[in-house]
């Protein structure tokens, strides 16, 4: 059942399942909570209540939000702010954040700021650090090459049908719920207003979340699929991260066969990353 929190500029949907220490979910760009279903009922089933946000202007969340950049745009210091929101309205325990995409910076950027309300974090697939495009990639890894066209295109053209064929190559596994998934993502992005939300998140970068990774406390998980086509190496992103983390905080852990979406793609795997993680950290 879809639950709201209201705060300074709009509101933010999210579902709340178990009970427990608390985990509090965010996704990425252009598609919304529906994307973490099937490892929401893992961590339920290990004994953590769970809170699976939708991000703002996007599935059932509000839109026409200010962001703090002063521009059209969803930053993850936005996406940050309101995670901290959230666990403040729903009564302010410390929690585990898991971060999607755009979101793997802003669990980033909330553990630096708060780290009273953040005991660790793990980032999935993250945009933490700011990215040079690779022409070399471009031209010779057809995996990245067959992500970034339809991904570039989507923003230059503000194409829906870009960006679903970009999600069809990013779920490589192909999960049997794929097909039905996309339709879901199809029908509220046709909503009056939902495109051009999604398009705010193109104009930021990582830059923000970049400039809060040495200032992390606290223990961070890295998780990546490893045939992710968003990154010529996916694998070497992850690492990347953590050699940017302070020392001893990052660990990385790969889960090979899936895209940018292996929480989808094979919850089961990243749970078997995750559980051991939090029950070390949720302490």
């Amino acid at each position: 059942m879809t639950q709201y929190v209201d705060i300074d500029g709009g509101r933010i949907a999210y579902d709340e399942t178990g009970e427990g220490p608390l985990v509090v979910l965010s996704h990425g760009m252009g598609i919304d909570r529906n994307v973490n279903k099937h490892l929401v009922p893992l961590l339920v089933a290990a004994g953590y209540r769970v809170v699976n946000t939708d991000m703002r202007g996007h599935g059932e969340s509000s839109m026409g939000w200010a962001s703090v950049t002063g521009k059209e745009a969803i930053s993850r210091t936005d996406v940050a702010n309101d995670l901290i929101a959230v666990i403040e309205k729903l009564g302010g325990e410390p929690a585990i954040l898991i971060g999607h995409s755009l979101s793997g910076g802003s669990v980033t950027i909330a553990a630096a700021q708060r780290p009273d309300l953040v005991r660790a974090v793990v980032e999935i697939n993250p945009f933490t650090l700011t990215q040079k495009a690779d022409l070399g990639a471009l031209l010779f890894n057809a995996r990245h090459r067959g992500g970034m066209i339809p991904l570039m295109s989507t923003m230059m053209f503000k194409s829906l049908g870009q960006w679903l064929k970009y999600l069809t190559v990013a779920m490589p596994s192909q999960p049997a719920d794929r097909d039905e998934y996309l339709a879901e993502v199809k029908a509220k992005l046709s909503e009056p207003g939902r495109m051009a939300e999604f398009m705010k998140t193109g104009k930021s970068t990582p830059a923000d979340a970049e400039a809060q990774v040495p200032n992390v406390t606290q223990p961070t998980l890295v998780i990546m699929g490893g045939a992710d086509p968003d990154f010529p190496s996916p694998e070497a992103e992850g690492q990347r991260i953590v050699a940017a983390l302070p020392a001893g905080l990052g660990s990385l852990g790969l889960v090979e066969g899936t895209g940018h979406y292996p929480q989808f793609e094979k919850a089961e795997e990243v749970a078997a990353l995750v559980l051991p993680f939090l029950k070390e950290n949720h302490a």
